[in-house]
């Protein structure tokens, strides 16, 4: 049963994907500008801009672009950045270990913080600590990550001294070398999504221990932590375990956003470039790997989701 499920998930996934990439080099085609005039600058003659245009393919029919490009993607040809003239995939390999490094940090942060917190505020419910733990994740979720890391800086970098202000590490660094440059970055990615985590957390759990199987087994006499471990947290996380796939999607936006306030080499930070340099094939490369990214994100929590919930793969 389960690899009959996990095998109608990657179907999905494989459509999603097509689905995507189909938007995404749709959305590239229809943005405004001469890609072959950009990049040869403004005093380019009629004829430098015909002769790259047919070097690039870009007179080709739009859809024998769109499978051109696809295959080659699938195959790991992501081509060459029109600005650098660097070879696209071993850039986003690079920036993509480094935003593997902050994200991966966030998410140790967050999931654990948000999953305690909203644990504590469900056994202390309508107590003033669970009315701290509730205001404090309305707070964190209000409040972008811009405006965090605008009010995070002068405190912890310029007052306290505790983290440097500034990212901006060498592309090649190690986890261990970039390692304090990620610390404040990741407190401010990991804000938002340590409050979806808590008021998720908090709700799931209220619901469990309000339920006849914890009762019953308080009355059995049952130890307090074994119940809390056993029975209340297994059902208690199942909806945490979706927030925190949708949580990805945040903790994606949430990196473009820090990576270039605190000028981190990362995915999001070359995102912007390509953008503001209409470098189509980083662009595109780039939009998919976060798909991607999404998709196996969504996958692995439905896997998580399913061991916990054996009637989700049944079908039931």
């Amino acid at each position: 049963m389960m690899g009959r499920y996990l095998l109608r998930r990657a179907g999905l996934i494989v459509l999603t994907l097509i689905l995507s990439s189909l938007v995404i080099f749709t959305i590239t085609q229809l943005l405004p500008g001469d890609i072959a005039r950009v990049m040869l600058g403004q005093f380019a003659t009629e004829e430098a801009i015909a002769n790259l245009t047919e070097e690039l393919g870009l007179n080709r029919p739009i859809y024998v672009q769109y499978f051109d490009w696809l295959i080659k993607f699938v195959q790991g040809d992501w081509g060459i950045s029109q600005m650098s003239r660097q070879p696209v995939y071993p850039l986003i390999m690079q920036r993509l270990k480094n935003s593997g490094f902050l994200a991966g940090l966030a998410t140790l942060i967050y999931v654990p913080i948000g999953v305690i917190l909203g644990v504590v505020a469900a056994r202390r419910k309508d107590k003033v600590v669970d009315q701290a733990i509730t205001t404090f994740s309305m707070v964190t979720v209000a409040i972008p990550e811009f405006v965090t890391a605008l009010l995070l800086i002068p405190l912890l970098s310029h007052h306290l001294e505790w983290f440097p202000a500034n990212s901006s590490i060498s592309p090649g660094s190690t986890f261990a070398e970039a390692f304090p440059y990620l610390i404040l970055p990741a407190i401010v990615v990991s804000l938002t999504s340590i409050g979806y985590i808590t008021k998720m957390t908090r709700a799931g759990t209220i619901d469990v221990l309000e339920s006849g199987y914890v009762r019953a087994a308080y009355l059995k006499g049952v130890p307090r932590f074994q119940v809390l471990t056993r029975h209340v947290l297994r059902n208690a996380l199942l909806p945490t375990i979706t927030v925190v796939a949708i949580c990805t999607a945040a903790l994606i936006a949430g990196i473009v956003v820090v990576e270039m306030v605190f000028g981190y080499p990362g995915m999001g930070r070359l995102l912007v470039y390509s953008i503001e340099n209409r470098d189509l094939p980083l662009i595109q490369a780039v939009s998919m790997i976060f798909v991607i990214v999404l998709t196996l994100a969504n996958l692995i929590a439905d896997i998580l989701y399913s061991l916990l919930n054996p009637r989700i793969r049944l079908g039931k």
